[in-house]
């Protein structure tokens, strides 16, 4: 794997440290090489000061083939205590006539007079070849490859008359201390900087990668089960990345929807199924139950003295009269003719549950806010609240609490039962809508199952959850000609 494999919390600190790291190294070695080439600018200016002090003697000094005049003048600037910088950098100062023989020199061993150039050494040929072709008449300077002296020249000329040129020989070396010293300083201020920069660019590489690694990691789930959302605090800023955070989060947030709708839709088709069937059922079941309930009547009509035959003619009628009851419950229509729901009817089902709720000694929490008419069929909504309020009343403990909140909102009849008995799981609770449902522990199992009939043909929902510890079931049904 290579470094542009790694992830993006190692690669954003390392390539950050990286960049760093090259900046001020960069930075220090321009800064060091221009510290230097001012560092003999100095040099040139200070020897440049010294040559034009020096040059008007010099020229009489040559003028008059006056070597002794010409020697006090150099020995004395050699030696000269008001220019202590220049006397410890200067290791000669030599004068050399247009014939680049040796005038005179401040140390007459290093540079006898009358010698050629050339003859004084290597580094000096070269400085007598490039002084042939230089006509400047400015100090300047020359220096030798691989030699370890400076040689600033200077022309000793007036009106255009040069006689000779001044050479000043200082020792590499003595520039040295000095360019160390300013290096160092420049050393110690680059590490403090990098000190700061490098903790600082490694914490804010990993506050920028971090985010990424997690976006990344919830997308990889996204073809497998939804991911949960991204902390908003993990990165608060109105950028790119937070722009994309931001659409992470509302994509995860249709995906919910989509997903929870597709479930509903699965749902409601199952029970749209179920229902088609238990209809079809139910009418086949009909016609030969309408035959034989017809043929108990005949038997009842006519004079039976016989009292076992009598007692199993009533067994069978009850019987009968069961599959009747449970085939009626399947056959759920909600077109039926009925009038509007009214305050009366919906305290009517308090009153018929009451003797249930006492008899498990249950504490119901009842609050009824309709008042006048509402146009919605009566019989069903008495029917899917009476259902309702009797399956909270089974399924809560002894001793414990019902509550049922009736009222209206935005055009819509919101009822809401709650109870505090067992709580069932989100299987559990995909079938809980199903006719003969295997969790009803009393009767026939239909009465959920036509409750959401009802609703569904009322245009309208019913939905069952956990809240609070307490299971809740909640209708919403639309009031017909109500504005929202």
């Amino acid at each position: 794997m290579s470094l542009l494999d790694l992830s993006f919390r190692h690669k954003i600190p390392l390539w950050g440290s990286f960049l760093v790291i090259v900046t001020a190294l960069a930075v220090s070695v321009t800064l060091m090489v221009q510290t230097y080439a001012e560092l003999e600018e100095d040099l040139v200016i200070d020897t440049g000061t010294l040559a034009r002090a020096l040059t008007p003697q010099l020229f009489q000094a040559i003028l008059r083939d006056d070597v002794w005049k010409g020697y006090e003048v150099v020995r004395t600037a050699f030696r000269d205590k008001d220019s202590p910088e220049l006397a410890e950098k200067a290791e000669n100062i030599i004068v050399i006539d247009n014939g680049l023989r040796v005038f005179v020199a401040a140390l007459p061993m290093a540079a006898r007079m009358q010698t050629l150039l050339p003859d004084l050494g290597p580094d000096y040929a070269v400085v007598a070849a490039q002084l042939k072709g230089d006509a400047s008449d400015a100090t300047s300077i020359i220096s030798v490859p691989g030699s370890s002296h400076l040689y600033f020249h200077t022309p000793i000329a007036e009106e255009r008359a040069k006689l000779g040129t001044l050479l000043v020989v200082i020792h590499k070396g003595t520039v040295l201390p000095r360019f160390l010293d300013i290096a160092r300083y420049g050393v110690v201020a680059g590490t403090a900087i990098l000190c700061i920069l490098l903790p600082f660019n490694w914490y804010w590489g990993r506050r920028m990668a971090e985010p990424l690694v997690q976006l990344t990691q919830r997308m990889k789930e996204v073809g497998r089960q939804l991911p949960e959302k991204l902390d908003p605090t993990l990165y608060t800023h109105g950028d790119e990345l937070g722009s994309l955070f931001e659409a992470y989060n509302k994509m995860l947030v249709e995906l919910r929807e989509k997903d929870e709708l597709e479930k509903q839709v699965v749902h409601s088709d199952r029970l749209a199924a179920l229902g088609q069937l238990a209809a079809g059922v139910a009418h086949e079941i009909n016609n030969p139950l309408g035959g034989m309930l017809m043929a108990i009547d005949t038997l009842k009509s006519q004079t039976v003295t016989d009292a076992r035959t009598a007692k199993t003619i009533a067994l069978l009628e009850r019987g009968l009269d069961q599959i009747k009851e449970t085939v009626g419950a399947l056959l759920v229509e909600a077109k039926l003719k009925s009038r509007n729901l009214s305050e009366g009817d919906i305290e009517d089902v308090l009153l018929l549950v009451l003797p249930q709720v006492h008899k498990k000694g249950l504490h119901l929490d009842w609050h009824n806010d309709v008042s006048g008419d509402i146009n919605l069929p009566a019989t069903l909504v008495r029917q899917v609240l009476i259902n309702l309020l009797l399956n909270a009343t089974h399924a809560a403990e002894a001793q414990g609490q019902v509550a049922c909140h009736v009222h209206m909102d935005d055009g819509v009849l919101r009822i809401v039962v709650t109870n505090d008995g067992r709580l069932l799981s989100a299987e559990q609770m995909s079938h809980l809508f199903e006719p003969f449902s295997p969790l009803s522990e009393e009767g026939h199992g239909l009465g959920l199952w036509v409750s959401y009939q009802i609703a569904q043909q009322l245009g309208g929902s019913i939905t069952a959850s956990c809240k609070d510890g307490r299971m809740q079931f909640s209708v919403e049904l639309p009031i017909r000609g109500a504005s929202t």
